[in-house]
């Protein structure tokens, strides 16, 4: 089972002396694109443009015909027949011709697109389009109102305006080319008379041209920029999904490599176990001098040097494994019902005598009558033992290392070793929480150790589906608390009655 804390601590060993290069080039690769995603002439997004509206002609290619056809009834209704009809002929053939370019543009794939083709295509069928509206200004009625046709013609004008503006907003010029000549024509051919009445619907009309331009210009912009913030949202998802990508593959990568690793210690530190107890059993026979004295003293201490640097192997090799053993989700918990208060007890009397030799004095505050807890005795010690070895370790002489044994307040049991040393830098934390780390000030001011101790205690506490918390203040001391869940506590039995303790006797 991994354990936190081991990405903080890699960060430490991995050289990051040059860490601004991948952002420099980062940030220029971002603002490069950026640029080019906002520019109108990037071929991808012009694309997307002439896409965009051919799919817009060719949904609404019903809407100005249909207009068309209305304004034709009403000019049969009105008796201008042979007009009327050639009117409707001429705009429904120029849009037809726009409709099938806008088909033709729409089926094709964007990849494929040629934009300065396709472009000047769209600007010829408009154009072709706009001659229906150059007849219909020149369309005449001798039974009708002059001044009244006038402005009919100029409001038909005006509303087709509109529509193209809103319809063609995607093409720059769409508007220009169909209705500058319409307008123009309006203006030159149209009126013969100039009533006031008529020069100010020429004018108004006249004006609509740039107040509409304006508008499908600004229209033309927010789809670009919309455009470009979907394009922009596309590349990052697609980077996002990249960097997903890469990061569950290394993941995956590194939880094998640790697994690996994880049974490779444990297999190894088996393997090791075997001839070290020869080591230490013939160290021990040759300082003690069981089969005979040894009559050179240099060797004796040769022999009792072997024997203790043999124990502290030993020890180590056992951490190892059971380092290994935990992470490798090979660690089986021999389950029991046991008292916190007693194996932390029996913990405090091994460790009186390394504390007195540093003047520390251990003081523990015990809950009475905690009930059992259903636990692996074995781990539940070692994780007592862990923590007052590195409580009395770092201690400062002359001060105590309170242990405490209690209630917590869902329901559960704790165990809590305080001592009063030098304590622990905040950022430091997660290094001395990953295996074989070790803080700055601890390595300085105590003596060295493997670092496999409170990794083996959180890897224990986990498997209980406990919570280890270490907090820690810098000339203050460090509180290492584990906390076993309410499911592991166990109910108190009842008081046999005494007719059956008699029974029993």
């Amino acid at each position: 089972m991994p354990l936190p804390g081991l990405n903080t601590a890699d960060k430490i060993i991995v050289d990051r002396r040059k860490p601004h290069r991948n952002s420099d080039v980062a940030r220029a690769v971002r603002k490069t694109r950026d640029q080019l995603a906002h520019q109108p002439g990037n071929l991808s997004f012009d694309r997307e443009l002439l896409k965009l509206h051919a799919r817009a002609m060719a949904r609404v290619a019903l809407a100005i015909p249909a207009m068309v056809l209305v304004i034709a009834a009403i000019g049969l209704y009105a008796g201008i027949r042979e007009q009327m009809l050639a009117w409707t002929v001429v705009t429904l053939s120029g849009y037809a011709v726009l409709a099938l370019v806008a088909r033709h543009a729409d089926r094709t794939e964007t990849s494929r697109l040629n934009v300065a083709t396709t472009h000047r295509n769209f600007l010829v069928a408009h154009f072709l389009s706009g001659f229906g509206w150059i007849y219909f200004v020149l369309v005449d009625c001798s039974a009708c109102v002059p001044d009244q046709l006038a402005v009919m013609k100029a409001i038909v004008l005006l509303l087709a305006i509109a529509a193209t503006a809103l319809i063609a907003s995607l093409l720059r010029g769409a508007l220009a080319v169909t209705f500058v000549p319409p307008v123009a024509a309006y203006i030159l051919f149209a009126q013969h008379l100039w009533t006031p009445l008529e020069a100010l619907v020429a004018g108004l009309l006249a004006a609509s041209l740039p107040f509409f331009g304006y508008v499908a210009g600004h229209m033309n912009r927010a789809a670009l920029t919309l455009l470009s913030f979907r394009s922009e949202k596309d590349a990052l998802i697609a980077e996002l999904d990249t960097a997903k990508s890469m990061s569950d593959e290394a993941r995956r990568r590194a939880e094998e490599a640790n697994l690996a690793k994880s049974r490779f210690l444990a297999s190894m530190s088996h393997e090791l176990r075997t001839p070290l107890n020869a080591i230490l059993g013939f160290s021990e026979v040759m300082g003690d001098e069981v089969l005979g004295p040894i009559e050179n003293k240099t060797y004796r201490d040769y022999a009792r040097d072997i024997h203790t640097s043999g124990q502290h192997l030993l020890e180590l090799i056992n951490e190892i494994l059971d380092l290994s053993r935990i992470e490798a989700g090979r660690y089986q918990l021999n389950e029991e019902p046991v008292v916190v208060t007693e194996i932390v007890e029996d913990c405090c009397h091994l460790m009186e005598l390394k504390a007195r030799n540093k003047d520390i004095r251990i003081e523990h505050r015990f809950e009475p009558d905690l009930p059992r807890l259903m636990a692996d005795e074995r781990a539940v010690r070692q994780i007592a033992l862990n923590l007052l070895s590195n409580a009395v370790k770092f201690a400062t002489p002359g001060t105590d290392v309170l242990v405490r044994v209690g209630w917590t307040a869902g329901g559960g049991q704790y165990i809590s070793v305080k001592d009063a040393g030098p304590g622990i830098p905040e950022d430091e934390i997660p290094v001395v929480l990953s295996a074989f780390g070790q803080g700055s000030i601890a390595i300085k001011s105590a003596e060295q150790g493997t670092g496999l101790g409170l990794p083996i205690v959180q890897g224990l506490v986990a498997l209980h589906g406990g919570e280890f918390e270490l907090h820690s203040r810098l000339r203050e001391g460090t509180e290492a608390i584990v906390i076993f869940p309410p499911s592991r506590v166990m109910e108190a039995l009842p008081a046999l009655p005494a007719p059956k303790i008699a029974a029993r006797r």
